[in-house]
């Protein structure tokens, strides 16, 4: 019974020609020249730089600004109080790391705000650091999580634990860890 109910929807499809299964009368073919042109015409504006390879380039602009301030945010807030000191350390490393001005350093951390209340982990926004960072961008943003660590002044177990959980999804080594720890504290000191 169900198979006779299939067979007679799809030979009015047939009839109908919005059948867009391949080689089916009409409607398949015109579907698919359609998406080749538009996909055609799509990769023609990637190559040649137009409007479509800006609008993707600066979108994953974006979404590398938004991970690294979900990512700093986390950082100030991972002893359950950000600081004041904390706040200035996260505005300042969005305002100079990235050439930020101060109308959209603060609206970047209110949208990494929203995104870091509702993620479940860091994993999605360390993978896009990974695809888009080189290894020396990514020392810079460790080395900015450690100043925002010692803004208060210490250093206390689980800031230490998330530096190096955050490290280890950045692909960082311990000594690279380390390196970008030194610099921070003696950042610092000065």
């Amino acid at each position: 019974m169900f198979s006779v109910k299939i067979s007679r929807i799809m030979v009015e499809k047939k009839r109908s020609g919005t059948d867009p299964r391949p080689g089916a009368a009409g409607g398949g073919n015109r579907l698919r020249m359609a998406e080749r042109r538009s996909m055609f015409d799509l990769i023609k504006k990637i190559i040649s730089g137009g409007p479509a390879a800006k609008e993707q380039g600066r979108g994953v602009e974006d979404n590398i600004h938004l991970a690294a301030g979900v990512l700093l945010l986390e950082t100030a807030h991972i002893d359950d109080e950000c600081t004041a000191e904390e706040m200035a350390h996260v505005i300042a490393t969005l305002r100079s790391d990235f050439g930020l001005s101060p109308a959209y350093a603060e609206e970047l951390l209110a949208l990494a705000g929203a995104e870091r209340d509702k993620a479940l982990d860091l994993w999605q926004f360390t993978s896009q650091m990974n695809q888009h960072y080189s290894m020396e961008e990514k020392m810079a943003l460790m080395e900015a999580v450690w100043r925002i660590i010692f803004a208060d002044g210490r250093l206390e177990a689980h800031e230490d634990h998330f530096a190096h959980k955050l490290a280890n999804l950045l692909r960082l080594t311990h000594k690279q860890l380390i390196e970008a720890k030194l610099r921070a504290r003696g950042r610092r000191a000065s």
